[in-house]
């Protein structure tokens, strides 16, 4: 198990990175993380149900970082690889989701009670995956040293005990403070978590190492913990997606090159990674406009993201005066794009009479497209690798929404999505082309159909292969951690 003395320290870029490492020694290794909190989420396989009856396999969701750290397997990801998924949908409650299905709304104080309960899956979960892989690499969450959530604690310490896991404890260096986040861990752990810590890596080191060696000396003096290795500043790492939404709190400015894309950085946004393969693209610059600040006049697209609660991040948009910036882009001529729910908010309005999302009630649309759409409690989660007929571009992603959408803009959809068994239509597109929405996650990672749709808007698309770029990083990523620790001496730790 990987624990971390913080959040954002780096623990899952350090498990992809290890996944990779050991699946490339011919290990059959796998991801694990029993509880994440996230808006980023990817639709995984559900193996404890059988296929429905047109043979479809059945599909549920878990972390999008558990996702690509079973790619860096080259995995399948399974619902057991995160069994228990936090999406935040207020400031103090989240979507439940257990097991890839959706078990209710709950505030943070109810489910701190609950969680116990949680943990015969959690821990069969974490069986399941140790009867199929020589490794199981275990990611913990925050900090393992929050002593005052152990006795409810399902994803630190004590899954750690309960499952017989030697523990090694992950500091950013970069953040600062590294020894005294180290130390303090040791000191607030109990003898016997103290004794099941193998040691401790130092993360995102940058200079000259043998300045902190000394440092190194006086932690494992303090902890008795011995000094595991120092991996040093992984500068691709922005070539893989980013877990957490901190990321997007990045500043950003569009520098002339090319098509700019301004994205408003929604309260609850969900699966930004959406938007990491038109960022990758040389001529286009996408910004995140962050709170207090309006959409730059000189932006060419506006693309809504995905979100967890709709309705509240339509009143967002409202309160940064978003919706009068898009409104008059349009009129000037601009693009819009939404995504899942950026989708709905392009309509007329937005429905939750149950409650699902946030308090029931209705929320007036931007009125983009003539349609309507309703929160309801069935949820969709599947895969998609299709051909769109209207582009005649293959396209792969999937899709993962509670909404149902009607209306006459359904007559004009954005995409006709094709199986080989017939196609569909999906989303809906203004009368004059320039306001277009759609369910379809990871569109714009479908190279073929990201460059038709860079040409539609008058944009340069380059030869860019987005799935090879993330393989390249994923291995470099490995080739890093190789280089930096010891990894024979790392696996002799595992049991």
């Amino acid at each position: 198990m990987i624990q971390g003395t913080a959040s954002d320290v780096g623990k899952s870029m350090v498990v992809a990175a290890l996944c990779r490492a050991y699946t490339r020694r011919g290990l059959k290794v796998l991801p694990y993380k029993a509880q994440n909190m996230s808006n980023n989420a990817a639709v995984a396989v559900d193996s404890d149900l059988p296929p429905g009856p047109d043979g479809e396999i059945v599909r549920g969701e878990i972390g999008r970082a558990q996702a690509l750290q079973a790619r860096a397997c080259k995995a399948p990801p399974s619902i057991h690889m995160n069994p228990v998924l936090l999406k935040p949908q207020t400031d103090i409650g989240s979507q439940v989701v257990l097991r890839g299905r959706v078990l209710g709304n709950c505030p943070a104080r109810i489910y701190h009670k609950m969680r116990h309960a949680l943990m015969p899956a959690v821990l069969d979960s974490l069986r399941r995956l140790q009867a199929e892989a020589d490794l199981v690499i275990v990611e913990g969450a925050g900090s393992g040293a929050e002593v005052y959530l152990r006795s409810s604690d399902i994803t630190n310490m004590r899954l750690a005990e309960s499952a017989e896991l030697p523990v090694v404890i992950l500091s950013d260096i970069d953040r600062g403070g590294t020894m005294a986040a180290i130390v303090g861990s040791h000191a607030l752990l109990s003898e016997a978590d103290r004794a099941r810590v193998a040691g401790y890596i130092v993360n995102k080191f940058r200079g000259d190492f043998s300045l902190f060696e000394p440092g190194c000396v006086t932690i494992t003096e303090h902890t008795g913990w011995p000094f595991l290795g120092v991996i040093r500043w992984f500068d691709r790492a922005d070539r893989l997606p980013a877990e957490d939404s901190l990321a997007l709190e990045r500043p950003a400015e569009f520098g002339g090159r090319g098509l700019n894309v301004a994205v408003p950085r929604l309260s609850r946004v969900a699966n930004f990674d959406d938007l990491d393969p038109l960022a990758a693209e040389p001529g286009v610059a996408v910004r995140w406009v962050q709170p207090g600040n309006p959409i730059p006049a000189d932006t060419d697209v506006v693309v809504l993201p995905g979100s967890k609660a709709t309705r509240t991040d339509l009143a967002v948009l409202r309160k940064e005066g978003w919706d009068i910036d898009i409104l008059a882009h349009v009129r000037h001529g601009g693009r819009v794009v939404g995504l899942c729910a950026g989708f709905q908010m392009l309509g007329k309005v937005v429905r939750d009479p149950l409650g699902l999302e946030g308090p029931a009630g209705e929320t007036a649309g931007l009125g983009l497209l003539d349609i309507e759409t309703e929160i309801t409690t069935d949820k969709r989660l599947i895969d998609l690798d299709v051909t769109d007929r209207v582009s005649g571009q293959r396209v792969t992603g999937y899709e993962m929404h509670m909404g149902r959408t009607t209306g006459p803009g359904l007559a004009r959809p954005w995409l006709m999505l094709d199986d080989g068994s017939g196609a569909r239509p999906e989303g809906a597109v203004s009368a004059d082309g320039r306001v277009s929405g759609a369910y379809v996650h990871g569109l714009f990672g479908s190279d073929a159909f990201r460059a038709h749709w860079l040409t539609t808007v008058g944009a340069n698309a380059s030869a860019l292969d987005f799935e090879a770029r993330t393989e390249a990083a994923l291995d470099a990523l490995a080739d890093h951690v190789e280089a930096n620790l010891d990894l024979d001496a790392l696996l002799k730790l595992a049991r």
